[in-house]
C-alpha cells in the first residue's frame, strides 16, 4: 500500500479528502478508511481504540447509526466487496480522535499519516472559510446587481413616462398649429383699385 507521504503530498491531501465526511454536522473519518490509511486492519485499529476507550470520547469518535450508514454508503460509489465486508456499522473520528489514533497505534506509519490527515483537515477548513468569504461576496454584488436592475427599471419607466408627457406636448403643439392655421384667412390676391385709369 502506497503511504501518505509520496513524492506529491497535495494529491495525498486530496485523497484524504475525499475520505473525509460530513455527518452529525462535523468532519469525520470511518474507521475502515483510517485503517487503510494506517496500513492496519479495521479490526485491528478498532481493537487499539477499545484498550484505550478513555482516550476517545463522544467528540473523539461515535459509531454511526443506521440510518447514518445507509446514508453514506448512497454517498458514495460503494462495491459489493465493500458492502459485503460492512457487518457492523462503521466508527466515525472527529478531527480531535484522528489526531488521538497516531498516539494508540505507536507507529512511524501512524505518526507521519496522522501528520498528513491533519494537513488535509486543515487545507478543507481553509478552503471552507475561503469559499465561504467568496460566497458572501457574491451575495453582496448579487444584491448590488439585483439593485442596479432595480434602478434601471425605475429609469428605464420614467423615460417612457417622460416620452409619452413629450409625446402629448407634441400632439398638443401640432394641435394648436392647426388650429391657428384654420383660423388665419388665405392671404388675399391684390384687388385692383376701383376708379379709372390714367
Amino acid at each position: 500500500m502506497e503511504t501518505p507521504l509520496s513524492p506529491n503530498p497535495m494529491k495525498e491531501i486530496t485523497v484524504i479528502q475525499n475520505k473525509i465526511y460530513e455527518i452529525r454536522g462535523q468532519r469525520v473519518m470511518l474507521d475502515r478508511d483510517l485503517a487503510e490509511l494506517y496500513g492496519v486492519t479495521t479490526s485491528a485499529l478498532n481493537q487499539a481504540v477499545k484498550r484505550n476507550s478513555d482516550r476517545f470520547p463522544p467528540d473523539f469518535m461515535f459509531r454511526l447509526t443506521d440510518a447514518e450508514t445507509e446514508n453514506w454508503k448512497s454517498q458514495i460509489v460503494i462495491s459489493n466487496s465493500v458492502t459485503m465486508g460492512l457487518r457492523r456499522n462503521p466508527y466515525a473520528f472527529t478531527e480531535q480522535g484522528v489526531s488521538m489514533l497516531s498516539a494508540v497505534l505507536k507507529s512511524s506509519v501512524a505518526v507521519q499519516t496522522s501528520i498528513v490527515i491533519m494537513r488535509a483537515f486543515v487545507a478543507m477548513r481553509n478552503y471552507i472559510a475561503t469559499t465561504t468569504s467568496v460566497t458572501a461576496e457574491l451575495a453582496e454584488l448579487r444584491a448590488k446587481l439585483a439593485l442596479l436592475e432595480r434602478n434601471d427599471e425605475d429609469n428605464a419607466e420614467a423615460i417612457n413616462d417622460l416620452s409619452e408627457d413629450m409625446r402629448r406636448e407634441f400632439d398638443n403643439i401640432y394641435d394648436a398649429i392647426a388650429a391657428l392655421s384654420v383660423r388665419i384667412p388665405k392671404a388675399q390676391q391684390p384687388r385692383r383699385p376701383i376708379g379709372f385709369k390714367k
